[in-house]
């Protein structure tokens, strides 16, 4: 039986917790998310640090660990294992949209006042584009140049997000679940859910992704990020287990980061941002929610599947 190695795990967390809080109160101090200084080009202090600093915290915090306990440098599940694990690449790549839209569907099926088949704010945001470059906006067909953003999205999104996500994910899928799994299935992902949930505390009480407009913020918010991030965590984490390889959760966590915004095009007056449509809301991450349910209720899914023995030619 597979002990759980809860001293590495222990400095881990220590790193991977440390490193992004410290650069969440340097965020903090510097006008939060909202007012935070700008550095030309649409990027601001903020966003440069999200991006270098508190995602890349996790995969930090592997190789510290790795390094200040002389674990060594095996099983760093970034072998492609594309021959084994092709099919949970593909899984991810095309079920982590369509997941993420059957969530926005629920909610706007529950909430049709909220669903806007006119995209009037991909129009205003058109319009204001246009405006601003001195031009008057072409007549547009709008959904079938959402559908072309989307296709464009699925493919592009995992490549452009490739080293933030990894900074993410090589700590997360490719570090601590292997040490948790040995607890099973559904222990450690219900861990890896929470951990991953309060490490976004900070951000989630400076108005990530809910904003701060919501009744109970920020507390609530964190909660349901915690609930979000168990129930994607545990779609990226069977991958993971199934291809022997932390790529595929690095293409749908990009894909998740760089295809969400999608849905919001199709929003009109002001949703509850804890519900949805955003996949990080609770009806917003219905689609997550089957599939990790489905996951945890089978045993088999969580068997790592042996390589076919090829037998050489007879002489």
């Amino acid at each position: 039986m597979q002990t759980t190695d809860w001293k590495r795990i222990a400095i881990f967390l220590g790193f991977a917790f440390g490193i992004a809080w410290a650069v969440a109160l340097v965020i903090a101090l510097t006008g939060g998310l909202q007012n935070s200084p700008d550095l030309g080009g649409g990027l601001t202090l903020a966003l440069v640090l999200l991006a270098t600093g508190y995602m890349a915290a996790p995969a930090l915090a592997h190789v510290l660990t790795r390094w200040v306990t002389h674990e060594g440098w095996q099983d760093l599940y970034l072998r492609l294992n594309f021959k084994q694990g092709w099919r949970y690449w593909l899984i991810v790549w095309l079920g982590s949209p369509l997941l993420l839209l059957a969530g926005a569907a629920l909610f706007f099926a529950l909430f049709p006042q909220y669903f806007d088949a006119n995209l009037g704010t991909l129009q205003s945001m058109l319009e204001a584009q246009a405006a601003q470059a001195g031009q008057v906006m072409p007549q547009v067909a709008l959904w079938p140049l959402v559908i072309v953003q989307g296709l464009v999205a699925i493919v592009i999104a995992p490549i452009v997000n490739v080293l933030p996500i990894l900074g993410e994910e090589f700590g997360w899928r490719a570090y601590l679940q292997p040490k948790l799994i040995g607890l099973g299935a559904r222990k450690a992902m219900l861990l890896m859910g929470v951990i991953w949930g309060l490490w976004h505390a900070p951000i989630i009480a400076m108005g990530h992704n809910y904003g701060l407009e919501y009744a109970g913020a920020p507390w609530l918010g964190i909660v349901v990020m915690t609930w979000f991030t168990f129930v994607m965590g545990t779609f990226l984490g069977w991958a993971v287990v199934r291809a022997g390889s932390v790529w595929p959760a690095v293409i749908g966590h990009g894909l998740v980061n760089g295809f969400a915004g999608i849905v919001l095009f199709a929003v009109q007056g002001q949703p509850n941002p804890i519900l949805g449509p955003s996949t990080a809301g609770l009806i917003g991450s219905a689609g997550f929610a089957l599939a990790a349910l489905l996951l945890l209720l089978s045993r088999r899914a969580w068997t790592v599947p042996q390589p076919v023995a090829v037998e050489p030619p007879s002489a």
